[in-house]
């Protein structure tokens, strides 16, 4: 069998988040149940309306060129790419063609070609022999991405596609849900045995999950693999996804540029980026904030933390800010606005993170009902981390308290006093129950004098099961050790 190598694009279609959509007042609510409310003359395009361009679209997605590090155009217009489908009331959908917003950048190693803006379609629900159209979405702002071919595997592809839909959600720019149909990603493939040459490009549409993209482009290569060792010819076309079956299958084939028949919407002013003081690139970087990999970088370098740690706070900001919150309140200062710190105990951040990524969250996995009733507040979490980097509490009693906590609320000074966690470091108060273990273990304790230095953490292990816990574990081996001899 020869060796072939494949080649990957990507177009992604993500919905912008504003109060109204891209050329009309109508709302832009992806929430939305009732079909066919959030629609007006102009978004369906009714004779004689006259569309106005939505401000705020316009500058998510320079800020998303500014964050992929892309060229601003100075000018931009919007085109009319003229073709028929039910969804699309107008017969021509409002989009970019020859003067994108953006031009290259790169994501996650991944070079960009550009990144435009247009309107989004309706939703077409087919039942039987009919078909029912919904225009709420209809006229949405919808931000498109379009990748260099210079992806190789499914799994790169899938993994951009994530952190695109982080970067979204950073800058504020969207939500990216896929479930929701707010992102949608395409898929070009083409398979060659030439590394020097491109196969036949076929483009798999609409793919609405991070799974569908990577069984999608497996099974096309798969596809085009089998069909090149047949000797049969690969036909350029778009393709949809059977998620049941796990199959493409085709659709139609694939339209060139000039099938559209684009040309400048007359309705619409031409836009010069440089003339509007809001769009200056300083000002959007500004606006920006840190970005995922920045975010990514700064946990890793500064607090030395678990990958695992960094990628629940980088994928879930909401943990990233309770975990800033919790050092805040443990005495690591931040130096800036972006929260860059240098922690005076980086040992006490570890720990927290610890607890919060494994302990906390498992609580919350749990039983998440009592965390949406009211979280622990981060005072209170960072009051626990200090009682235990204090050693007042052993790791088994943190446990415990913060088991109160998720529950019942409450201060851990107070739980730890009440429910008898404090961690006992009183030399006097713990000599009777070591000699009691000493007297009850005669030949552990010939073991240890004997040089079994692993004895010694058995006789230990008596005295924190003795004290429910509460002994300083430290405390204890010195006291073992000395009485001993």
């Amino acid at each position: 069998m020869k060796e072939y190598y494949t080649t990957i694009g990507l177009e992604i279609h993500a919905e912008l988040k504003t109060k109204t959509k891209m050329f009309c007042n109508s709302k832009n609510d992806p929430d939305e149940k009732q079909p066919n409310v959030n629609v007006c003359p102009i978004c369906m395009g009714h004779p004689g309306t006259l569309p106005v361009i939505n401000k705020e679209a316009v500058k998510h997605v320079l800020k998303m060129g500014v964050a992929l590090n892309g060229q601003l155009a100075d000018f931009t217009e919007f085109d009319r790419k003229n073709y028929f489908y039910p969804d699309i009331p107008k017969s021509y959908q409002l989009s970019q063609y020859k003067y994108p917003l953006v031009s290259g950048g790169e994501l996650h190693g991944i070079k960009i070609t550009r990144v435009h803006l247009e309107e989004d379609t309706g939703t077409s629900q087919h039942e039987g022999d009919h078909s029912l159209v919904n225009y709420n979405r209809a006229g949405v702002p919808l931000m498109e991405l379009v990748t260099e071919p210079v992806i190789h595997t499914a799994e790169d592809a899938v993994n951009f596609a994530k952190e695109l839909q982080l970067l979204l959600r950073y800058i504020g720019a969207g939500e990216a849900n896929m479930e929701k149909g707010e992102m949608r990603v395409e898929a070009n493939i083409s398979v060659s045995d030439d590394p020097k040459k491109f196969g036949t490009k076929v483009e798999v549409k609409n793919l609405n999950s991070f799974r569908a993209v990577e069984r999608a482009i497996a099974y096309e290569v798969e596809r085009h693999t089998e069909a090149l060792e047949k000797g049969e010819k690969i036909v350029q076309e778009t393709r949809g996804w059977n998620e049941t079956k796990e199959q493409t299958y085709s659709q139609r084939t694939k339209e060139d540029s000039h099938d559209y028949r684009y040309f400048p919407d007359p309705d619409l002013p031409k836009l010069y980026i440089s003339e509007i003081p809001e769009f200056e690139k300083d000002v959007l970087e500004k606006e920006l904030g840190e970005l995922p990999w920045a975010k990514r970088e700064r946990y890793k370098k500064e607090f030395e933390l678990r990958d695992e740690d960094v990628e629940i706070y980088i994928q879930s900001p909401e943990w990233g800010h309770y975990f800033e919150a919790v050092l805040r309140n443990l005495g690591i200062e931040f130096l800036n606005q972006f929260g860059n710190s240098i922690p005076k105990d980086r040992q006490m951040a570890k720990l927290a993170s610890n607890y919060i990524s494994s302990d906390l969250l498992g609580l919350v996995k749990k039983e998440p009902e009592f965390w949406q009733k009211k979280p622990i507040d981060d005072k209170h979490f960072a009051e626990l981390i200090k009682m235990l980097g204090e050693n007042k509490v052993s790791s088994r009693g943190a446990k415990d308290i913060l088991a109160l906590m998720y529950k019942e609320g409450g201060e851990p000074a107070k739980i730890a006093q009440e429910k008898g966690l404090l961690q006992k470091s009183d030399e006097g108060e713990l000599k009777t129950i070591i000699e009691k273990i000493i007297a009850d273990n005669p030949k552990v304790v010939a073991d240890y004098k004997a040089g079994k230095e692993a004895s010694l953490q058995f006789l230990i292990g008596q005295g924190m099961k003795a004290t429910k816990g509460s002994a300083n574990p430290e405390v204890l081996k010195n006291l073992f050790k000395s009485t001993l001899g």
